[in-house]
């Protein structure tokens, strides 16, 4: 029955993906937004999801260490296995409006996150009031820049594949098929890592995290593999500043969160990997397969890292 559940949730997360990207790149070339843009913002937000989901309730009856642990793990996923996973797939061409402002936000949030945890040993309501703020502002500059880009250029983009009503009902339809999968594979792997006699700790900090970025991981692979790289690429950078942004917003004016067993170590490797992660979209303007690897050994380290601890 665990197997079955898991299966089922593989198979969601797979169709799911493939509607969302295909949605998404329909409605893209329909409202004249890039489909980086799009990639940053409706397909990072929307496989975001289950992190706003599980993170709200988790501060809601005061489980902070769940609350931030599930936004950090995610952000350290997002990057140095899904990222790393999709360049081992294919070398992931950069596009260069990334390094212009994107990647450098989503290093500046993992700071911030840092300096909450460091100022009050969370996230309180002002501080994610001030997050919230932040992506709001950052969503609307998005779409504004993308469309002022889009409108000045000469070239000539090709028509959308769908309709905008069908290519929303993809969207929706693939995100509600993501969080379905991701809920009953995650629901599976905890079960199965119980039977193993693995602690709640160590399934909180691995599990769920990585459970939690399965749409982000499924929705990448998908894009990375049919050459849709801007929405592989942007879907990563703008999980990683919406889970920071929108969720600890949100999350902390339903109640502040306080945690205890989050660490250093963990904070500090969210933010060493967003850093990395420029370097390695500099050079070449792409994420080479030998860079993957190297981001999939530094996930592979710390699950054996939080295992051993």
């Amino acid at each position: 029955m665990i197997f079955m559940g898991g299966l089922i949730g593989l198979i969601l997360l797979y169709y799911g993906a493939e509607f969302l990207v295909k949605g998404g790149s329909s409605i893209a070339l329909k409202m004249k937004i890039s489909p980086l843009v799009i990639g940053l913002t409706l397909v990072a937000y929307g496989t975001s999801a289950p992190e706003l989901v599980v993170s709200a309730d988790a501060a809601l009856k005061g489980f902070g260490d769940v609350s931030i642990g599930n936004i950090v793990g995610s952000n350290i996923c997002n990057i140095a296995l899904i990222l790393g996973v999709c360049a081992i797939i294919t070398p992931l061409q950069v596009n260069k409006n990334l390094l212009k402002f994107d990647i450098y936000l989503m290093i500046i949030t993992a700071l911030a996150l840092t300096g909450c945890y460091a100022l009050s040993g969370g996230v309180n309501r002002w501080q994610g009031a001030v997050l919230l703020a932040g992506c709001i502002s950052y969503t609307l500059w998005s779409i504004y820049s993308s469309r002022r880009q889009t409108a000045a250029s000469e070239e000539v983009p090709p028509p959308p594949k769908y309709g905008i009503i069908v290519s929303l009902v993809l969207v929706a339809g693939g995100l509600a098929a993501l969080i379905g999968g991701s809920k009953l594979f995650v629901n599976a792997a905890i079960a199965l890592a119980q039977l193993c006699g693995v602690s709640d700790a160590v399934i909180g900090l691995t599990v769920v995290a990585v459970g939690t970025s399965l749409p982000e991981l499924a929705t990448s692979v998908v894009a990375a593999i049919r050459k849709e790289q801007d929405i592989a690429i942007g879907n990563v950078v703008g999980s990683n500043i919406f889970n920071v942004l929108a969720i600890l917003g949100v999350a902390p004016l339903i109640s502040p969160i306080k945690t205890q067993d989050i660490s250093y170590v963990d904070m500090g490797l969210m933010v060493f990997v967003s850093i990395l992660l420029y370097p390695m979209m500099k050079t070449g303007m792409k994420i080479s397969r030998r860079e993957g690897i190297v981001l999939l050994a530094i996930y592979v380290a710390y699950t054996a890292y939080l295992i051993i601890k």
